[in-house]
């Protein structure tokens, strides 16, 4: 690709998705956009390229910002967010709703590994509070993306990433060549295309968001704007998963980070009172 071609995608990608695109990682881009370009019938990544500058179609450009903001996921990535949730944000936010329902959020879900990961956990963990009610929400920007997490199939390969042996026996059934979750699964799951730039108020409270590595993929001004929608969705004693590595640093005062804890922020309570 040429750098001219690259920068057409670079602000066709950042203006629909606030995603920053590495221009130096050509490599990665025509991984991600040769798929593309041969299910749309281009010969080359640079014929796309051109029938998106010249048509400005909205579809194909969606598509193109769809294929390079698809992000790397599996089930129980990291751990750690799972056992802190499991360990003490569950626990604490199930004393204090009572028998309101605890709503979770799991925001750039990509093809589902995450939700369905909480809801798997959930499945072994609501018992022990007894009246508790959890609705858990799975959104991403990719169509594709939430068709995959809808259909609840994943190859051998995905459920081997991360995926202990004990569930995948408990919940997983094989299909053919893939394995599919079980039904009981799957349907506690609810499923809505969202993107994060757009006005995130209809989506309601929520109890709980993950939005693990997407933020730190945002330039300042956009990652800022997003946090502070993400902070207008939680009460005082909710809580924001982060990926274990991503720190808010000078980029908002609408979280306080919780002591001890990658990657989770509760909402500062002053900064919602003077906004």
């Amino acid at each position: 690709m040429t750098p001219e071609e690259v920068e057409i995608i670079r602000l066709v990608v950042q203006a629909r998705s606030g995603m920053v695109i590495n221009p130096d990682k050509t490599y990665r881009i025509e991984t991600q956009l040769a798929p593309l370009a041969r299910r749309e019938g281009y010969a080359d990544i640079s014929e796309l390229v051109q029938a998106v500058q010249d048509k400005r179609d909205p579809a194909l450009m969606w598509a193109l910002t769809e294929a390079l903001t698809n992000s790397e996921t599996s089930f129980f990535r990291d751990r750690a967010p799972f056992q802190q949730f499991r360990e003490e944000i569950l626990p604490e936010l199930a004393m204090n709703r009572g028998a309101k329902p605890l709503r979770i959020w799991s925001a750039a879900c990509s093809t589902g590994q995450e939700p369905y990961s909480l809801a798997m956990l959930l499945d072994d963990e609501v018992s022990k509070y007894p009246g508790l009610t959890v609705e858990l929400f799975g959104s991403d920007i990719s169509e594709r993306c939430l068709e995959k997490a809808q259909s609840g199939l994943y190859t051998q390969f995905e459920v081997q990433r991360g995926l202990p042996i004990r569930l995948l026996v408990r919940h997983f059934e094989r299909q053919d060549e893939a394995w599919a979750i079980a039904p009981r699964i799957r349907q506690t799951v609810r499923w809505r295309r969202v993107n994060l730039l757009a006005d995130l108020r209809g989506l309601g409270q929520f109890d709980v968001i993950f939005c693990r590595n997407v933020v730190s993929s945002f330039e300042p001004a956009t990652a800022r704007r997003v946090l502070e929608q993400l902070a207008a969705a939680l009460p005082d004693d909710g809580r924001l998963v982060l990926g274990i590595d991503e720190t808010l640093g000078e980029l908002t005062e609408a979280f306080n980070p919780v002591s001890g804890r990658r990657g989770v922020y509760a909402p500062n309570p002053a900064f919602s009172v003077a906004a």
